[in-house]
């Protein structure tokens, strides 16, 4: 399970991130790739905008649940 103490900088104030445990496997950014991006340099996605709609929602919940470490988190400030 995500954990906001542990989320990387790079994602933005919000509800939504993505924590130190991600493994850079591109599912996210396969699956929702209006909402993630990737820091190539430190090998690792991160969560650039929240889902702003019905088809983004579902996408961001879609690689939420597919994520294999589970390091995307809903639960931040």
């Amino acid at each position: 399970m995500a954990n906001k103490t542990r989320r990387y900088p790079d994602n933005p104030t919000g509800k939504f991130y993505v924590d130190d445990q991600c493994i850079d496997c591109d599912l996210c950014r396969q699956t929702a790739p209006k909402n993630f991006a990737r820091n190539a340099d430190k090998g690792y996605s991160y969560v650039t905008k929240s889902p702003e709609n019905p088809e983004e929602e579902k996408q961001f919940k879609d690689a939420m649940q597919g994520c294999p470490v589970e390091a995307i988190g809903d639960d931040g400030e």
